[in-house]
């Protein structure tokens, strides 16, 4: 068995994976933010599972989180063999009449803290020629995203980069996966503030059976997880819709500012 790093798991699909993998008898670094939140989740999966979890309060919204996330793991002195890139923040409207300072989280969040935490841990595995990089992209990542344009084009940068990445791990023992879910009943969508969007109205997905589909692709090592039927679609009919369209109909799903 062996250790697995989550981010974001005081809530949602992070809590989903975290207890995937203490059933599967790993052992758990949590991290987010919340001490008490990732405290009570180790408690409970130590409890359930007899796994240990290691808590690590860090906010990889500032520069120096992942740094502090990495500093913690080795004074723990950890090897990481799962990695899950969970953590995401998402705003809606205009950009601009955003706070510039929360579109510039997004992109520490979403973007700098998953490319430093994947380049901290995985040289190690590659040198112990094993382990599993899991970022959580998303749907979004495909088309242009009027009115949420930052996150979506974050999630562009994590589909793009974890694609790139399992190539160049072939034959290592390491590979790298992207889930990309839809709308997911999570906390999310609420702190993003587009919970009552078109999108969540048509339907939102259980954050458990998102995480365990995630789980089981990146255990078998595949490069990409489109989560459901209805999203698989979706994809798929964005490679042959005009540009002209999929902009249109990307706007339509997401909260449109007030008129004034």
């Amino acid at each position: 068995m062996g250790t697995a790093l989550v981010t974001g798991a005081s809530s949602g699909l992070g809590v989903e994976y975290a207890r995937l993998f203490a059933a599967d008898k790993h052992d758990l670094v949590l991290v987010a933010r919340r001490r008490d939140r990732l405290e009570a989740l180790a408690k409970e999966l130590q409890a359930a599972h007899g796994v240990k979890a290691q808590v690590v309060a860090a906010d990889l919204a500032t520069p120096e989180g992942p740094a502090r996330v990495v500093q913690e793991v080795r004074l723990l002195g950890l090897e990481i063999d799962f990695l899950v890139n969970n953590a995401g923040l998402g705003a809606s409207g205009a950009f601009a009449d955003l706070e510039l300072s929360r579109e510039l989280e997004m992109i520490q969040v979403n973007i700098t803290a998953l490319v430093n935490l994947t380049r901290a841990f995985l040289p190690a595995m590659l040198a112990r020629k094993r382990g599993r990089i899991l970022n959580v992209g998303s749907t979004a990542g495909f088309p242009p995203g009027p009115f949420m344009a930052v996150y979506y084009a974050s999630k562009a940068f994590v589909n793009s980069f974890t694609e790139a990445l399992w190539y160049e791990l072939r034959g290592t023992g390491v590979a790298a996966t992207v889930s990309c879910p839809g709308a997911t009943a999570t906390e999310f969508a609420g702190v993003a503030g587009n919970d009552r969007s078109l999108l969540f109205r048509m339907g939102a997905a259980s954050p458990a059976q998102v995480a365990k589909e995630g789980y089981r692709a990146m255990i078998k090592g595949k490069p990409m997880v489109i989560h459901g039927l209805k999203n698989k679609l979706i994809v798929q009919s964005l490679r042959v819709s005009p540009r002209s369209a999929v902009r249109a109909v990307s706007a339509s799903l997401n909260p449109r500012p007030p008129v004034q």
